[in-house]
Protein backbone atom coordinates (compact mmCIF):
# COMPACT_ATOMS: atom_id res chain seq x y z
CA UNK A 1 0.00 0.00 0.00
CA UNK A 2 2.82 2.42 0.91
CA UNK A 3 6.38 2.37 -0.36
CA UNK A 4 9.09 4.89 0.50
CA UNK A 5 12.10 4.77 -1.80
CA UNK A 6 15.33 6.45 -0.66
CA UNK A 7 13.60 9.43 0.97
CA UNK A 8 15.83 12.35 1.98
CA UNK A 9 14.69 15.47 3.82
CA UNK A 10 16.76 18.26 5.35
CA UNK A 11 15.84 21.46 7.14
CA UNK A 12 18.69 23.86 6.55
CA UNK A 13 21.89 22.15 7.68
CA UNK A 14 19.99 19.46 9.62
CA UNK A 15 19.57 16.16 7.75
CA UNK A 16 16.46 14.50 9.19
CA UNK A 17 15.79 11.69 6.71
CA UNK A 18 18.87 10.24 5.03
CA UNK A 19 17.57 7.61 2.68
CA UNK A 20 14.49 6.03 4.24
CA UNK A 21 13.28 2.84 2.57
CA UNK A 22 10.09 1.35 3.95
CA UNK A 23 7.31 -0.85 2.59
CA UNK A 24 3.93 -1.27 4.28
CA UNK A 25 1.67 -3.98 2.86
CA UNK A 26 -2.08 -3.55 2.41
CA UNK A 27 -3.92 -4.33 5.65
CA UNK A 28 -0.70 -4.37 7.66
CA UNK A 29 -0.13 -2.55 10.95
CA UNK A 30 3.35 -1.01 10.88
CA UNK A 31 4.77 0.68 13.97
CA UNK A 32 7.73 3.03 13.61
CA UNK A 33 9.86 3.38 16.73
CA UNK A 34 12.82 5.62 17.45
CA UNK A 35 14.02 8.34 19.78
CA UNK A 36 12.74 11.90 19.87
CA UNK A 37 13.97 13.84 16.86
CA UNK A 38 14.70 10.70 14.83
CA UNK A 39 12.33 11.75 12.02
CA UNK A 40 9.20 9.71 12.76
CA UNK A 41 6.76 12.61 12.41
CA UNK A 42 8.59 13.95 9.35
CA UNK A 43 8.18 10.52 7.75
CA UNK A 44 4.40 10.63 8.19
CA UNK A 45 4.22 14.23 6.97
CA UNK A 46 6.15 13.25 3.85
CA UNK A 47 3.68 10.44 3.10
CA UNK A 48 0.76 12.84 3.54
CA UNK A 49 2.40 15.47 1.35
CA UNK A 50 2.50 18.03 4.16
CA UNK A 51 6.27 18.08 3.67
CA UNK A 52 7.91 17.44 0.30
CA UNK A 53 11.02 15.21 0.34
CA UNK A 54 14.20 16.63 -1.14
CA UNK A 55 14.64 13.42 -3.11
CA UNK A 56 13.22 9.91 -3.43
CA UNK A 57 9.75 8.62 -4.26
CA UNK A 58 6.69 7.72 -2.20
CA UNK A 59 4.13 5.38 -3.75
CA UNK A 60 0.58 4.84 -2.55
CA UNK A 61 -0.96 1.69 -3.99
CA UNK A 62 1.70 1.78 -6.71
CA UNK A 63 1.12 5.42 -7.72
CA UNK A 64 3.46 8.34 -7.05
CA UNK A 65 1.84 10.53 -4.38
CA UNK A 66 3.18 13.67 -6.07
CA UNK A 67 1.02 12.93 -9.10
CA UNK A 68 -2.23 12.26 -7.22
CA UNK A 69 -5.14 14.72 -7.13
CA UNK A 70 -4.90 16.26 -3.65
CA UNK A 71 -8.46 15.98 -2.31
CA UNK A 72 -8.96 12.43 -3.57
CA UNK A 73 -5.55 11.48 -2.19
CA UNK A 74 -6.20 12.84 1.32
CA UNK A 75 -9.67 11.26 1.40
CA UNK A 76 -7.96 7.87 1.62
CA UNK A 77 -6.34 8.71 4.99
CA UNK A 78 -7.41 9.03 8.60
CA UNK A 79 -5.31 10.45 11.42
CA UNK A 80 -5.28 10.21 15.21
CA UNK A 81 -3.19 13.13 16.44
CA UNK A 82 -0.92 12.97 19.46
CA UNK A 83 -2.63 15.73 21.43
CA UNK A 84 -6.13 14.88 20.25
CA UNK A 85 -6.33 18.10 18.18
CA UNK A 86 -10.06 18.43 18.79
CA UNK A 87 -11.75 21.72 17.96
CA UNK A 88 -12.76 23.27 21.31
CA UNK A 89 -15.56 25.37 19.79
CA UNK A 90 -17.30 22.42 18.11
CA UNK A 91 -19.44 19.78 19.85
CA UNK A 92 -18.11 16.25 19.83
CA UNK A 93 -20.25 15.01 16.95
CA UNK A 94 -19.06 17.83 14.68
CA UNK A 95 -15.47 17.01 15.60
CA UNK A 96 -16.02 13.39 14.60
CA UNK A 97 -17.89 14.33 11.41
CA UNK A 98 -15.54 17.18 10.50
CA UNK A 99 -14.57 15.73 7.11
CA UNK A 100 -18.15 14.72 6.37
CA UNK A 101 -19.41 18.28 6.75
CA UNK A 102 -17.11 19.84 4.15
CA UNK A 103 -15.02 19.19 1.07
CA UNK A 104 -15.24 16.27 -1.32
CA UNK A 105 -16.65 13.92 1.34
CA UNK A 106 -19.50 16.27 2.30
CA UNK A 107 -22.78 14.65 3.36
CA UNK A 108 -26.11 16.06 4.60
CA UNK A 109 -25.81 17.28 8.19
CA UNK A 110 -28.26 14.73 9.60
CA UNK A 111 -26.44 11.87 7.88
CA UNK A 112 -23.05 13.13 9.10
CA UNK A 113 -24.40 13.25 12.67
CA UNK A 114 -25.69 9.68 12.40
CA UNK A 115 -22.27 8.50 11.19
CA UNK A 116 -20.57 10.38 14.05
CA UNK A 117 -22.80 8.74 16.67
CA UNK A 118 -22.19 5.32 15.12
CA UNK A 119 -18.41 5.85 15.25
CA UNK A 120 -18.61 7.14 18.82
CA UNK A 121 -20.41 3.95 19.81
CA UNK A 122 -17.70 1.94 18.03
CA UNK A 123 -15.06 3.46 20.34
CA UNK A 124 -17.17 2.89 23.45
CA UNK A 125 -18.86 6.28 23.87
CA UNK A 126 -22.63 6.73 24.25
CA UNK A 127 -24.74 9.04 22.09
CA UNK A 128 -25.20 11.56 24.92
CA UNK A 129 -21.53 12.53 24.47
CA UNK A 130 -22.27 13.79 20.93
CA UNK A 131 -23.50 17.24 22.02
CA UNK A 132 -20.88 17.82 24.67
CA UNK A 133 -17.74 19.88 24.05
CA UNK A 134 -14.18 18.46 24.25
CA UNK A 135 -13.40 20.42 27.45
CA UNK A 136 -16.18 18.50 29.21
CA UNK A 137 -14.48 15.15 28.54
CA UNK A 138 -11.64 13.32 30.25
CA UNK A 139 -8.34 12.76 28.47
CA UNK A 140 -9.25 9.16 27.68
CA UNK A 141 -12.63 10.16 26.27
CA UNK A 142 -11.01 12.86 24.14
CA UNK A 143 -8.64 10.26 22.72
CA UNK A 144 -11.61 8.05 21.85
CA UNK A 145 -13.28 10.98 20.09
CA UNK A 146 -10.07 11.50 18.13
CA UNK A 147 -10.11 7.83 17.16
CA UNK A 148 -13.77 8.06 16.10
CA UNK A 149 -12.88 11.04 13.90
CA UNK A 150 -9.96 9.14 12.36
CA UNK A 151 -12.28 6.34 11.19
CA UNK A 152 -15.37 8.45 10.39
CA UNK A 153 -14.79 8.42 6.62
CA UNK A 154 -13.78 4.73 6.53
CA UNK A 155 -10.21 5.46 5.34
CA UNK A 156 -7.93 2.94 3.67
CA UNK A 157 -4.89 4.11 5.64
CA UNK A 158 -4.85 5.33 9.25
CA UNK A 159 -1.97 7.10 11.00
CA UNK A 160 -1.63 7.01 14.78
CA UNK A 161 0.73 9.59 16.28
CA UNK A 162 1.72 8.57 19.83
CA UNK A 163 -1.81 7.25 20.53
CA UNK A 164 -1.31 6.63 24.27
CA UNK A 165 0.54 9.83 25.22
CA UNK A 166 -0.85 11.32 28.43
CA UNK A 167 -3.01 8.33 29.33
CA UNK A 168 -2.80 6.17 32.43
CA UNK A 169 -1.72 2.54 31.87
CA UNK A 170 -5.26 1.16 32.00
CA UNK A 171 -6.70 3.69 29.53
CA UNK A 172 -3.63 3.24 27.31
CA UNK A 173 -4.41 -0.49 27.23
CA UNK A 174 -8.03 0.24 26.29
CA UNK A 175 -6.94 2.53 23.43
CA UNK A 176 -4.39 -0.03 22.19
CA UNK A 177 -7.07 -2.74 22.12
CA UNK A 178 -9.51 -0.44 20.33
CA UNK A 179 -6.95 0.49 17.69
CA UNK A 180 -6.10 -3.13 17.05
CA UNK A 181 -9.74 -4.20 16.83
CA UNK A 182 -10.74 -1.35 14.53
CA UNK A 183 -7.78 -1.75 12.16
CA UNK A 184 -8.49 -5.48 11.79
CA UNK A 185 -12.25 -4.92 11.48
CA UNK A 186 -11.83 -2.26 8.77
CA UNK A 187 -9.03 -4.06 6.95
CA UNK A 188 -7.16 -0.76 6.99
CA UNK A 189 -3.45 -0.24 6.58
CA UNK A 190 -2.04 1.40 9.73
CA UNK A 191 1.14 3.28 10.53
CA UNK A 192 1.78 4.16 14.17
CA UNK A 193 4.64 6.14 15.65
CA UNK A 194 5.24 5.64 19.35
CA UNK A 195 7.76 5.40 22.17
CA UNK A 196 5.45 3.10 24.16
CA UNK A 197 6.68 -0.47 23.83
CA UNK A 198 3.43 -1.81 25.30
CA UNK A 199 1.62 -0.16 22.37
CA UNK A 200 4.12 -1.63 19.93
CA UNK A 201 3.46 -5.17 21.12
CA UNK A 202 -0.31 -4.65 21.17
CA UNK A 203 -0.72 -2.91 17.80
CA UNK A 204 2.09 -4.01 15.47
CA UNK A 205 2.27 -6.65 12.80
CA UNK A 206 5.67 -5.27 11.82
CA UNK A 207 8.10 -2.82 13.41
CA UNK A 208 10.61 -0.44 11.87
CA UNK A 209 13.35 1.25 13.89
CA UNK A 210 14.25 4.74 12.65
CA UNK A 211 17.59 6.13 13.81
CA UNK A 212 19.85 8.84 12.40
CA UNK A 213 17.54 9.30 9.44
CA UNK A 214 17.55 5.68 8.28
CA UNK A 215 15.64 2.49 8.97
CA UNK A 216 17.99 0.45 11.17
CA UNK A 217 15.82 -2.66 11.20
CA UNK A 218 12.38 -3.72 10.03
CA UNK A 219 10.59 -6.99 10.58
CA UNK A 220 7.73 -8.85 12.30
CA UNK A 221 7.05 -7.75 15.88
CA UNK A 222 7.65 -11.35 17.01
CA UNK A 223 11.27 -11.06 15.81
CA UNK A 224 11.96 -7.71 17.48
CA UNK A 225 13.41 -8.99 20.76
CA UNK A 226 15.88 -11.31 19.03
CA UNK A 227 16.70 -9.24 15.94
CA UNK A 228 20.35 -8.82 16.95
CA UNK A 229 20.50 -5.09 16.21
CA UNK A 230 22.11 -3.24 19.15
CA UNK A 231 20.12 -0.04 18.47
CA UNK A 232 16.80 -1.88 18.57
CA UNK A 233 17.86 -3.85 21.65
CA UNK A 234 18.83 -0.71 23.55
CA UNK A 235 15.68 1.17 22.60
CA UNK A 236 13.09 -1.52 23.33
CA UNK A 237 14.70 -2.31 26.69
CA UNK A 238 15.20 1.34 27.66
CA UNK A 239 18.89 1.00 28.45
CA UNK A 240 20.96 4.14 29.06
CA UNK A 241 24.11 2.40 27.82
CA UNK A 242 24.47 1.46 24.19
CA UNK A 243 25.05 2.88 20.70
CA UNK A 244 22.21 5.42 21.08
CA UNK A 245 23.58 8.38 23.00
CA UNK A 246 21.21 9.72 25.65
CA UNK A 247 20.80 13.50 25.64
CA UNK A 248 21.93 14.71 29.04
Amino acid sequence: MIEMQDIHKSFGPKDVLRGVNLTVATGESMVIIGGSGSGKSVTIKCILGLIHPDSGRILLDGKDVEEEERDAFLARFGMLFQGGALFDSLPVWQNVAFRLLRGSLKRPKSEARDVAIEKLRRVGLTSDVADQFPAELSGGMQKRVGLARAIAADPEVIFFDEPTTGLDPIMAGVINDLIREIVVEMGATAITITHDMTSVRAIADKVAMLHAGKIRWSGPVADMDDCGDPYVDQFINGRAEGPIEAVR
